[in-house]
């Protein structure tokens, strides 16, 4: 298979584990030199040691995409590291459920934070790599690099979920983010575009009694969602499976691909058929 994304290089958050983690080893795969960014250091670093193993290029940079500070940081590494950026995934994210009449100010304003808020200082902070950069080759006359921003959103920003209020809210709002991305920098060639996963096989999937759990802002918040709704849900997809994280991965790389190079402003479902 020829590597589409040879000489190019790519963010992607949250690329420790799962979605993300696929995304950063087949956007390698396809020879882009991959910023592997994480909340955690090690599962980042593990990533890094498999693309380099499999003859890729990568490095890992850990860090919490809400501070403020991150996303400068995160741009100076990838700068330092390798000279420019093509390819911006915002990823990172979890979720935290709740019922509506029961959803603290906390616990809503927590999915704003990670998945609209981070996204948009992370899109300005690529600014000058990206915006800027292309502007100046067009000056320059000749043709810009290939860039282009893939967000991750979800069927429940589209459609809307029961137990997800703040979850759908944030990942509706991520769909707005991009078409304004997209109609102010497409004149600089740049493309933006999100996904829309359905019932992706990851740790914000799995089964809610497996008990694993996060710590968000001094409160524990579990990973998963209940068997039983996970069954449900399986029988009302066509393909009649989950996706794998592959399957999303594989996603992203077509939106990040030439044969993509005329698609922008578009959410592209990855749901195996379910809500069609």
């Amino acid at each position: 298979m020829a590597r589409m994304l040879e000489n190019q290089v790519a963010i992607v958050t949250g690329a420790g584990r799962g979605i993300g983690a696929a995304t950063a080893k087949l956007l390698a795969e396809h020879g882009a030199k991959v910023v592997v960014s994480d909340l955690d250091a090690a599962p980042a670093e593990s990533v890094v040691a498999e693309i380099t193993a499999a003859g890729g290029e990568a490095v890992a940079f850990a860090g919490d995409v809400t501070d403020p500070a991150f996303p400068d940081a995160l741009m100076q590494k990838c700068i330092e590291t390798y000279g420019k950026l093509n390819v911006l995934v915002n990823n990172a994210g979890y979720t935290w459920d709740g019922m509506l009449h029961k959803m603290s100010d906390k616990q809503f304003q927590a999915m704003l934070d990670v998945h609209n808020v981070a996204p948009f200082r992370l899109i300005r902070a690529a600014g000058p790599y990206m915006r800027e950069a292309s502007k100046a080759e067009k000056s320059a006359g000749r043709d810009p690099e290939p860039r282009c921003i893939i967000n991750v959103s979800s069927t429940s920003g589209v459609h809307g979920n029961v137990g997800q209020i703040n979850y759908s809210t944030a990942k509706s709002g991520i769909l707005g983010m991009t078409k304004t991305v997209a109609k102010e920098w497409g004149a600089f060639g740049i493309r933006c575009n999100a996904v829309a996963f359905g019932l992706i096989e990851t740790r914000l999937t799995q089964d809610a009694e497996s008990g694993e759990k996060i710590a968000v802002a001094g409160e524990e918040v579990t990973l998963g969602m209940p068997g039983h709704l996970k069954g449900m849900a399986t029988m009302l997809i066509p393909l009649a499976r989950p996706g794998t994280p592959q399957d999303a991965a594989g996603a992203i790389l077509l939106l990040a691909s030439p044969y993509a190079s005329y698609i922008t402003a578009h959410c592209l479902d990855v749901t195996g058929g379910l809500n069609a």
